[in-house]
């Protein structure tokens, strides 16, 4: 039986480890242990690539929750220059579980809206796990609609189990926030790029997700419900989280196949969270080009084709 994601990872840690013993025992004592490490370092890929090569959905969904993998502002901090952040809805209050403010992506000036996790406990109470309020979904509709009004274009970074399903939420508007924000992001005059870095989870991905591209990075996944939830409603067992990935057709080549999805951003061998700077120069890459390539259509066609684009998804037809 395959060794989970969580296992092998352990398994490729206590490598590393041993690796790193080698090279301080190097610097120590002065002594060649080179061939030893270039060794190490070729068992250490070998295994990535054997693990990483054709992952499962659920090995998908483990990756892509990787508390070690670059979140929205990691991102921000190697893609972009002069960010500044803005906050609050103006309505009611500010939600650490989205960011956003006015960027450079080389010389161009963009506005981003992104999830954000968090990474020890404090901060994961301040972002609430990626699960945006509404007041998050309206501080991210604020911030689109000033990139409109002063003609920059729109990124978006998913990262989110999904939109936060506490009572406060609810009372104050969660689904109406999120309708609001699909309804609104149809009609931006301005080109609009997401990009799905880890969970795509359900309503609360959907609340910034329509563009014109959508991309995704090679570990992510994309679902209208999480494998556990799922299972727990289909088999009334959220244990079976694992064969509910496996028929939920979350992994980044199935979106891709069923036009959900534009292009797939690879990621450095074993995930994004093993190198933070390659993981960044690919996406950074993609969307420069994409960007490049939105410039070149007119507004009316853009808004055409984005509506298009999203009106024939799920469309199917019956057999004869």
């Amino acid at each position: 039986m395959t060794a989970s994601i969580e296992e092998f990872e352990r398994a490729i840690a206590e490598l590393e480890t041993q690796i790193e013993r080698v090279r301080k025992l190097t610097r120590d004592q002065g002594l060649d242990r080179s061939d030893e490490i270039a060794k190490l370092e070729e068992l250490k890929s070998d295994l990535l690539r054997k693990r990483y090569g054709k992952p499962t959905g659920w090995d998908k969904t483990q990756i892509a929750r990787n508390p070690k993998r670059p979140f929205t502002l990691d991102f921000v901090r190697l893609m972009f220059s002069d960010f500044t952040e803005l906050h609050g809805d103006r309505l009611t209050g500010e939600d650490g579980a989205m960011v956003g403010g006015i960027a450079r992506l080389n010389d161009q000036w963009i506005t981003l809206v992104g999830h954000q996790k968090g990474r020890d406990a404090s901060e994961r109470h301040h972002r609430n796990f990626g699960y945006a309020r509404p007041e998050g979904y309206r501080k991210a509709l604020r911030l689109m609609r000033l990139s409109e009004k002063f003609k920059r274009p729109i990124i978006c970074f998913i990262d989110t189990p999904g939109a936060d399903c506490s009572v406060t939420s609810e009372e104050h508007g969660i689904s109406e926030s999120i309708a609001r924000n699909i309804h609104e992001m149809f009609r931006l005059r301005v080109p609009i790029i997401v990009v799905i870095t880890g969970e795509g989870g359900s309503g609360g991905a959907l609340g910034i997700g329509i563009g014109d591209r959508v991309l995704m990075l090679e570990h992510s996944i994309y679902s209208v419900i999480a494998p556990e939830g799922c299972a727990a409603i289909v088999w009334r067992d959220a244990k079976r989280g694992s064969e509910a990935a496996e028929v939920l057709g979350l992994t980044p080549h199935q979106a891709k196949r069923f036009g959900i999805v534009d292009e797939i951003v690879k990621e450095p061998l074993g995930g994004a969270q093993r190198d933070y700077d390659a993981a960044a120069k690919s996406l950074k890459d993609a969307l420069v080009r994409n960007l490049a390539e939105l410039h070149q259509i007119q507004t009316e066609e853009l808004l055409r084709s984005r509506y298009d684009r999203f009106r024939s998804l799920g469309v199917f037809h019956a057999g004869s």
